[in-house]
């Protein structure tokens, strides 16, 4: 839709109930910017969804804007965040601006925003990363095998790792007001939009292997049901097993 070379890169986090988390993912967000070294304006926002826990404290020491929710869910904290990160750049041009998204579980490598611009800059709308989830969260019938490296296939959609074009966003009318699957939906309207929309696999972000997750079709809920399967000996597992698993992915 547009090849203009981006000027300001707008960051968000949501956030809820992830104290033991959020120092490392901000930490790692930090980091990415500095390898910008000034190259463009930037905003990054953490959305505190709800949190009850220490986030809002972890949060605090850090200099980035904040604003607060009630809980609404993370297609709510996700569109409320971007609002205020452009907001916060105020007359940049939508064409010119990028909106990096991650999760407070998460951890993005330092050159994680500078490939993401070099993409943009190439004439991109939208980056979709892969993720690797940290090997000590998993469940032990997970750790070693192909689940612990980045996806190489496919197009999966994380929230974790997914950059996008503003004008491209508001287009296609941002994240939708739901509690899973937002980030899906997004790239299904981007592509349906006629979108340019790529994949980097060679970006992985680090996210969490843990069995509960935030929202009950997430990340986690994937690998409990690949744990699942795994702990099955030398027989078939049920096929309605099997199928709900992979009907999932």
């Amino acid at each position: 839709m547009s090849a203009a070379p981006i000027a300001a890169v707008a960051v968000v986090v949501p956030v809820r109930d992830e104290e033991e988390r959020l120092e490392r993912c901000l930490c790692g967000v930090q980091t990415t910017l500095a390898a910008l070294a000034g190259r463009v304006s930037v905003r990054v926002v953490i959305a505190l969804d709800g949190s009850t826990d220490g986030s809002a404290q972890i949060a605090a020491r850090w200099p980035f804007d904040r604003i607060e929710l009630g809980g609404s869910g993370v297609g709510r904290a996700r569109a409320a965040g971007v609002d205020a990160a452009l907001a916060g750049l105020g007359a940049a041009s939508r064409d010119r601006v990028w909106i990096a998204n991650t999760d407070a579980d998460s951890h993005v490598p330092r050159d994680w925003l500078t490939r993401q611009l070099e993409l943009a800059d190439d004439g991109w709308d939208a980056v979709l990363g892969t993720v690797r989830p940290d090997p000590l969260d998993l469940p032990p019938g997970l750790r070693g095998t192909a689940l612990a490296e980045p996806a190489r296939s496919g197009s999966p959609v994380y929230g974790a790792n997914l950059g996008v074009r503003a004008s491209s966003y508001e287009l296609v009318g941002g994240f939708a007001p739901v509690r899973e699957h937002e980030d899906a939906r997004l790239v299904a309207s981007l592509r349906a939009a006629g979108a340019r929309v790529t994949s980097d696999y060679d970006l992985p972000v680090l996210t969490s292997g843990r069995s509960v997750g935030r929202a009950p079709g997430g990340y986690a809920g994937y690998l409990n049901r690949m744990a699942m399967l795994a702990a099955w000996p030398d027989e078939d597992p049920p096929i309605d097993e099997v199928c709900a698993a992979t009907a999932s992915t």
